[in-house]
């Protein structure tokens, strides 16, 4: 049972490279070949002699072609033991069928390129039937048959073929882990896509399989001790991982993650913008009139941070924003374009890594792993219109303290909880992040801003749930405060805000980030 001689193969294949190849060989060897379809026809121009599945089964494939393999006689000679059932396949007139070289219709390819213009039904057409199941059997059966699921996976075939004449148990084992791989591969996808086709208000499902393919085994992660790897969504071509790297290291672990919260911030701007973050928040942040312009302001928000940190821009980068980037340290930069003179600057940097992206998108949700599952929520995609807000004091802000605090808002959604934000004149100038005290994230936030606070606004992403903070602020000159309100003490905070001549309005909507 260990090396068991290939006799019988059955060959029906969507992706033919390669195939010929095999058939040949397997044909030379006196492997007698069944083939279906298009692999027929292909191995009938080829010359390569076969059977019709039909020969086997007396039937012609019926029903559209939905039903060709799915026969006792096919599926008998693929998962009978030989050792138990040889006298029921004789019996049944089943006859062995040692190996399964198979691939199945094209399916996340198909929604990839044609999914916005083919229809739901149409889309269906192309699931596979016959494919998997066959795989399955044999895969199930890996004692006694090999199935081959991977056109790469044919030299070696060819190779144990040569050595064996058929192939060894440890070979069949491993080749039955791929094929349930793929098994699980396919339907994972298309359980996706009627996921994402199913009527509103039915809710996320009882049961949820996500489907990742190895894009690179990373240096290592977080830290040096500590392996990683990176997995995508292979039909999502939208995303970080499918970014065009034009030079510098492979991205690490920490690059990715920087990265993403750079591109996720970027994103909330239609204006040209430029984010800068370190450790996954961001430290610099502006909006200008050009996106040198732009990142001039976010790197003078707070340059010693920005110090080798992750620059995203949401416009195409000129040769005089690439100057500026280049005259920094910084691991990677991000924009949908490069003009070829910002390239050619860029290359005097060999380890600066640069990834174009032409047309971005987030996931519309997030997952987080803890002990023994998964969270999975909304992202927070909510963009607060200037009615939203609800103006709580006697003072009232200006049109300028409005878009200012609308853009200290977008900002703050990407900042670490406790998030305090200070902007001016659409441009960050002191963020604190991550503080377990509410007041501490006001005072690094404070102290960040240095003497640039005048006439600045600040925004917080939970309540305030003393007047403390805002005692604290007033002594800095902040003309006005965005938070979402919900304290039982809002009361004394407004006050408080009254007795500073400090405009206030709430949101009505919280901006945690953990």
């Amino acid at each position: 049972m260990n090396r068991i001689p290939i006799k019988r193969a059955l060959l029906s294949v969507s992706d033919k490279s390669g195939i010929v190849e095999l058939a040949d060989v397997l044909a030379r060897r006196g492997v007698e070949i069944i083939s279906t379809g298009g692999t027929s026809q292909l191995l009938k121009t080829a010359g390569i002699p076969h059977r019709e599945v039909e020969e086997i089964t007396g039937l012609a494939e019926m029903l559209d072609g939905r039903v060709k393999t799915l026969h006792p006689l096919i599926h008998g000679g693929i998962l009978g033991k030989r050792d138990l059932h040889a006298a029921e396949a004789v019996l049944n007139n089943i006859q062995w069928i040692d190996l399964v070289v198979v691939n199945f219709y094209p399916f996340e390819e198909v929604i990839q390129k044609q999914g916005e213009t083919l229809s739901f039904d149409e889309v269906v057409e192309y699931i596979d039937v016959g494919g998997p199941t066959m795989v399955r059997a044999a895969a199930k059966n890996f004692s006694w048959v090999g199935v081959v699921t991977d056109p790469s996976d044919y030299a070696l075939v060819i190779e144990q073929l040569n050595e064996y004449e058929g192939l060894e148990l440890a070979i069949r084992k491993q080749f039955a882990q791929k094929a349930f791989a793929k098994t699980s591969r396919y339907d994972g996808v298309i359980h996706q896509y009627f996921l994402g086709h199913q009527e509103e208000g039915h809710g996320y499902p009882d049961k949820l399989d996500i489907v990742l393919e190895k894009w690179n085994e990373l240096r290592y992660g977080e830290n040096p001790h500590q392996k990683a790897y990176a997995y995508q969504l292979k039909h999502e071509t939208t995303g970080l991982l499918s970014a065009a790297q034009f030079q510098g290291k492979p991205l690490s672990y920490n690059n990715i993650l920087d990265a993403e919260a750079a591109l996720t911030c970027v994103l909330e701007f239609s204006e040209p913008a430029c984010v800068i973050v370190k450790h996954a928040n961001p430290c610099g942040v502006a909006i200008g009139a050009t996106i040198e312009e732009a990142f001039k302001r976010a790197l003078e928000a707070d340059s010693q941070s920005a110090f080798g940190g992750i620059v995203a821009l949401n416009r195409p980068c000129n040769a005089a924003s690439a100057k500026a980037i280049a005259s920094i340290f910084m691991e990677v930069v991000i924009a949908p374009a490069y003009a070829i003179e910002s390239q050619a600057i860029f290359a005097d940097k060999p380890n600066l890594r640069v990834l174009e992206m032409p047309s971005p998108s987030t996931n519309a949700w997030e997952m987080r792993f803890v002990t023994g599952g998964v969270l999975i929520q909304e992202k927070n995609n909510h963009v607060i219109q200037p009615n939203e807000l609800m103006i709580k004091t006697s003072v009232k802000p200006s049109q300028q303290d409005i878009d200012n605090m609308l853009f200290a808002w977008r900002v703050l959604k990407h900042v670490k909880s406790n998030g305090i934000l200070i902007a001016k004149d659409n441009t960050t100038i002191g963020i604190g992040a991550g503080q377990v005290s509410r007041i501490d994230a006001v005072d690094m936030a404070v102290r960040k801003a240095n003497n640039k606070i005048d006439g600045a606004v600040l925004a917080s992403d939970a309540f305030f749930p003393f007047r403390d903070s805002i005692d604290r602020i007033a002594n800095h000159g902040i003309r006005a405060i965005i938070q979402p309100g919900g304290s039982v003490r809002d009361e004394e905070v407004i006050a408080a805000c009254n007795e500073h001549g400090i405009a206030m309005v709430f949101t009505g909507k919280r901006c945690f980030r953990h």
